[in-house]
């Protein structure tokens, strides 16, 4: 975790607390030290910036969260046009 949060400029605590508010859940080690992966590095990132801007900590989570199922959403919409509407031959 130490090193995590030297590489994203937070402090230990503030990736706790990403934990605590459910953004992301961490895998563990054999030893207990919490793994994270890129992809949680950069919604850490993401959050840090929104925080740093005054956004409440929880509030940022649920702005990730739902970017994110946005993002996703419009992922699946457009694989289903292309599958509705094939390039022209």
């Amino acid at each position: 975790m130490g090193r995590a949060a030297d590489i994203l400029g937070v402090t230990p605590a503030f990736l706790r607390s990403l934990d605590t508010a459910r953004l992301f859940v961490p895998q563990r080690s054999s030893g207990g030290h919490r793994r994270y992966s890129r992809y949680q590095l950069r919604l850490a990132q993401r959050a840090r910036d929104l925080v740093n801007q005054g956004t409440a900590l929880d509030a940022a989570c649920r702005i990730l969260i739902l970017e994110d199922q946005l993002a996703e959403a419009q992922r699946i919409n457009a694989q289903l046009q292309q599958r509705r509407d094939p390039p022209p031959a």
